[in-house]
């Protein structure tokens, strides 16, 4: 799959919601082609570099967006919401003329769709508290809150780690295995 790469200091997973603004001509003619096609695009933590300019070094492993919303925004940009649908292997990356960040792209399987065990049953607490943020709480997500990968997920692109420990769980495939690693982060927290 060819598509658009979108570096950012943040991330988003499959299901997970994430507001961004679009300022750079390079995105708002992405963000029109994808509207055009009915297609989305991958959003990739950024590994180094900025998230406006052209020299952006990013990893490899993201997550396949698409577009559920756009607005004009008070402050005069464009404002967009993409929900994640698979996460993604970029497997070659380059650049287009206009600076856009392009790749071919192969979706990794789907992980396991687990219950959370009893060993970690305040995660999802932990999660229904940061769910009400009023930010968060707008984004309007559905969370199915027994769900391993969902909690997992949600937590990894909530909680304040720092990004090399987000892109650590992100790259995870098992959603017990994260569920493991955020425990020990939030003990660690505390």
């Amino acid at each position: 799959m060819h598509v658009p790469l979108f570096p950012l200091n943040s991330i988003v997973l499959p299901r997970g919601r994430i507001p961004l603004q679009l300022f750079e001509p390079r995105y708002i003619d992405m963000l029109t082609r994808c509207l055009k096609e009915d297609r989305g695009f991958v959003v990739v933590l950024l590994r180094e570099g900025l998230e406006t300019g052209t020299m952006a070094a990013f990893y490899d492993i993201g997550t396949y967006v698409r577009i559920i919303d756009f607005q004009q925004l008070d402050n005069g940009l464009l404002g967009i919401t993409v929900e994640g649908e698979s996460k993604v292997s970029v497997v070659k990356a380059w650049q287009a003329p206009d600076g856009l960040n392009v790749g071919d792209v192969e979706c990794l399987l789907d992980e396991a769709e687990l219950e959370v065990p009893d060993e970690y049953s305040e995660l999802p607490v932990v999660l229904r508290a940061l769910l009400k943020h009023p930010v968060v709480d707008d984004l309007d997500m559905e969370v199915i809150f027994d769900d391993a990968r969902d909690v997992g997920w949600r937590l990894t692109e909530l909680l304040p780690l720092d990004k090399q420990e987000k892109q650590r769980l992100v790259e995870l495939q098992d959603p017990i295995e994260r569920l493991e690693r955020l425990h020990a982060l939030l003990e660690a927290l505390e």
